[in-house]
């Protein structure tokens, strides 16, 4: 059947002339119909164009189609692939954590593409009018759905559909790769019989072998990486010698660039005739590589593939190896799930990999057969041949993964509090029986009734009431005597963060403590259930040590490495041991900060709050408490923040105060120093007049004065304290735009003195509290 046959007006937007066999056959049900619909299918088989086929129906129907990829490096793709429906005059628009969003664009958009994260914090947030977007969608493709069955993310995707349909009931189109229950997800969709496909490998267009090769685990971690090296290139060979192609897939980008530069000196070693040293137009090409590290492997038709690569650089290396000029390609485990890049021999060298925040991890058996999938080139091969390289011991698991594939679980159980929590806080569940209702739209609830004894399916009701109850007495939920449930601050504040509620109790906790200070707010987000299985190798004591020192035994090793880090970030002295798991670890810890800095004003007030984004700032740049006020404002980063503190300059006022003078004498371009006095006004300039406040006061005697506290800045919500003798008379909080005044009681007491502190604290920006003082004495 031709495409231009089958969907006339949407022609253009498909690649190719002709739908295959698979395609035909589920063609009729995704445009002639409005059912929902889940089809199983081998990798490579061509997937892709039946979410391209729900996306024409629902916009030849003038809806809005959603298309959730797994992974955010897709969504891009999904962005340049999908210019073709831009070419037709429909707009496509990406939603992503990077990119700030467009609310009216999203609105607009007629195509949506989204992670599950992402669809999970927009429907959280779908009554906001930034958000309202995505309950205005008539059809959710969901790319890869066999995504359920991943104990980190699984439980995501689950809910988030879950909430679409509560909230808008779209139609769903689930995709998922090869699955021995596709019936399980069809029932949680309610996918008729008739849209509920399952095509097997006959429809792959590339036969494919596969097996296990197994290599003798040695003592050191390091030498094992090329034992399996070799073992890998042991397989790849033959098929290379005969003009074939090797994808090997890696643990880590670093594994990928390391195994490239290893296998270029053994493919010479062993004679094997690869690379295109010779050919002046590709030698030519190669030169616009901006990794000097790949410019010199691809000459040797070898080359690694990951998503650290410009994007200029991976799309050379994915054209170069589907036209073979490369023989050899390393590549992480994102290449699994993107491209469509086929090679006649693919081998998963590493099943481990190790994760900062997880320690030594199995590779999840969908990304494996995922992996595996990629094996075989239609129209180039007969047969494709997927290996995997690993222990002895794993030996025999694998190949019962190989034999029968893996069921798709639901995972949701390990979170179930946190999920429970996170819709009443949205409010899209007022009281038991929602919770019950709820909880028959879950896949957890499809495949407990499914496999009954293994998910006790039984007692899953008395669970999630025992959840909820769970949630009351935690504090997290309020139930009244009508069974009806509201979300408490802390339950809305554990929701909106994404909080393990472990995690939102210590928060609360370190809120109600009496004294607050940086080494507090620091070793309750590293002692935080997020950072539960980071792992201390023995080779990162050391560093962790001369850190820490003998501070903050009580934690755990992972945990005392998360305070290293945190510690030394601060002054942007993390030593080399702890830096390749630094990033990671820093990136969620500012997440925590961010939330925990809002528990603080909520629970604590805003001297803490401020305190904690100061703390949130020094370890995002790594500058001192002096410098750290500077961060906020743009044009100043780290080093520049340094330098002009050590000049003086310490607040964003004191920048306007200097001028644009001042700051080119201070090394500042002219054009610089102008944009950045600029942007520094927009910051609170904040003054204190002391009004009818007197000099002294007579024993016995007292009068009530008024402080006025000026702003002759931008605006800024602010807390403002006033102490005597370091006892607080008087607190508030409020947005200062111009100016507010505050009482201040000026009493004769028995001191001789009365000291009098007037403190503005800035709730969301990085600036050390303003103070001003002023002595009464006592005559």
């Amino acid at each position: 059947m031709k495409v231009a046959d089958a969907v006339p007006e949407f022609a253009d937007a498909f690649d190719f002339d002709e739908f295959n066999a698979m395609q035909r056959e589920a063609l009729p049900v995704l445009v002639e119909t409005d059912h929902n619909v889940v089809a199983s299918a081998p990798t490579a088989s061509g997937k892709t164009a039946l979410a391209e086929l729900a996306i024409c129906k629902t916009l030849r129907d003038g809806g809005t189609a959603l298309f959730i990829a797994p992974m955010r490096a897709l969504t891009n793709e999904k962005e340049s692939e999908w210019e073709r429906f831009e070419d037709l005059g429909y707009s496509v628009y990406v939603v992503t954590g990077e990119r700030d969003l467009n609310p009216r664009r999203a609105r607009h958009a007629d195509v949506l593409v989204m992670t599950p994260e992402k669809v999970d914090s927009a429907t959280r947030k779908h009554d906001s009018r930034r958000y309202d977007f995505v309950t205005d969608v008539d059809c959710v493709v969901i790319d890869e759905v066999h995504l359920l069955d991943s104990e980190r993310r699984g439980g995501v995707l689950e809910v988030t559909v879950s909430r679409l349909r509560r909230l808008c009931d779209p139609r769903f189109v689930a995709l998922s790769a090869t699955m021995p229950n596709v019936e399980d997800v069809a029932a949680w969709l309610d996918a008729p019989p008739e849209a509920t496909f399952a095509f097997d490998d006959e429809y792959r267009p590339v036969d494919l072998q596969t097996g296990v090769k197994t290599y003798t685990h040695g003592e050191n971690s390091f030498a094992d990486k090329y034992r399996r090296l070799y073992r890998a290139l042991d397989l790849a060979e033959p098929h290379v010698r005969e003009d074939g192609q090797a994808l090997v897939f890696v643990a880590s980008r670093q594994d990928a660039v390391s195994a490239a530069a290893k296998t270029r000196d053994e493919l010479a070693e062993r004679d094997v005739p690869v690379g295109a040293r010779g050919d002046y137009d590709f030698h030519t090409d190669a030169k616009e590589l901006s990794d000097d590290r790949l410019h010199k492997a691809v000459l040797d038709g070898v080359a690694f593939h990951h998503a650290g690569l410009s994007k200029a650089d991976r799309d050379r290396i994915e054209q170069w190896f589907k036209e073979g000029k490369i023989s050899i390609l390393f590549s992480t485990s994102t290449l699994a799930w993107g491209v469509n890049l086929p090679a006649r021999c693919v081998i998963v060298r590493d099943t481990k990999y190790h994760d900062p925040l997880e320690g030594e991890v199995d590779i999840s058996p969908l990304d494996l057969l995922q992996m595996l999938g990629r094996a075989g080139r239609p129209g180039y091969d007969d047969v494709g041949y997927g290996w995997v390289v690993c222990d002895r011991s794993d030996a025999d698991r694998y190949r019962r993964l190989l034999r029968e594939g893996t069921e798709i679980e639901s995972h949701l159980a390990a979170d179930l509090d946190a999920h429970l929590n996170a819709e009443i806080a949205m409010g899209t569940i007022d009281d038991l029986d929602d919770v019950l209702s709820w909880l028959e739209t879950t896949y957890y609830y499809v495949r407990a009734a499914s496999e009954p004894a293994a998910y006790d399916f039984d007692g899953l009701r008395d669970r999630v009431r025992d959840t909820l109850d769970s949630l009351v007495s935690r504090g997290f939920v309020e139930m009244g005597s009508d069974l009806a449930i509201e979300s408490t601050a802390l339950g809305r504040l554990a929701s909106k963060y994404y909080l393990r509620l472990s995690t939102a109790e210590a928060f609360h906790a370190l809120a109600d403590r009496d004294r607050i200070d940086a080494d507090a707010i620091l070793e309750t987000v590293a002692a935080a259930a997020e950072f539960d299985s980071v792992s201390a190798r023995q080779s990162e004591a050391d560093a962790v040590d001369a850190v820490l020192g003998s501070e903050a035994d009580h934690l755990d090793d992972g945990g005392r490495k998360v305070l290293a880090i945190l510690r030394a970030s601060t002054s942007d002295s993390v030593p080399a041991d702890l830096r390749s798991d630094a990033w990671i670890i820093r990136r969620n810890a500012l997440r925590l900060l961010a939330a925990l800095r809002e528990f603080l004003a909520r629970f604590a007030g805003p001297r803490a709050a401020n305190l904690a984004r100061r703390l949130e700032a020094r370890v995002e740049h790594g500058v001192s408490r002096d410098a750290v006020s500077l961060t906020a404002v743009d044009g100043v980063g780290a080093g520049r923040a340094r330098n002009l503190a050590a000049g003086g300059l310490s607040r964003p006022a004191d920048i306007v105060d200097a001028g644009a003078d001042e700051l080119e004498r201070a090394g500042l371009a002219a054009g610089v120093a102008e944009r950045v006095v600029n942007a520094a006004a927009d910051f609170p300039a904040i003054s204190v007049d002391w009004g009818d406040v007197p000099d002294s006061v007579a024993a016995g005697d007292s009068e009530m004065c008024e402080v006025r506290v000026r702003n002759a800045g931008g605006g800024a919500r602010v807390g403002v304290r006033v102490t005597v003798n370091g006892v607080e008379m008087h607190a508030k909080e409020t947005y200062l735009s111009d100016v507010t005044t505050v009482p201040v009681g000026v009493f004769g007491a028995d001191a001789d003195e009365l000291d009098f502190r007037v403190e503005v604290a800035f709730v969301e920006l990085p600036i050390r509290p303003f103070v001003a003082e002023r002595t009464v004495r006592v005559v």
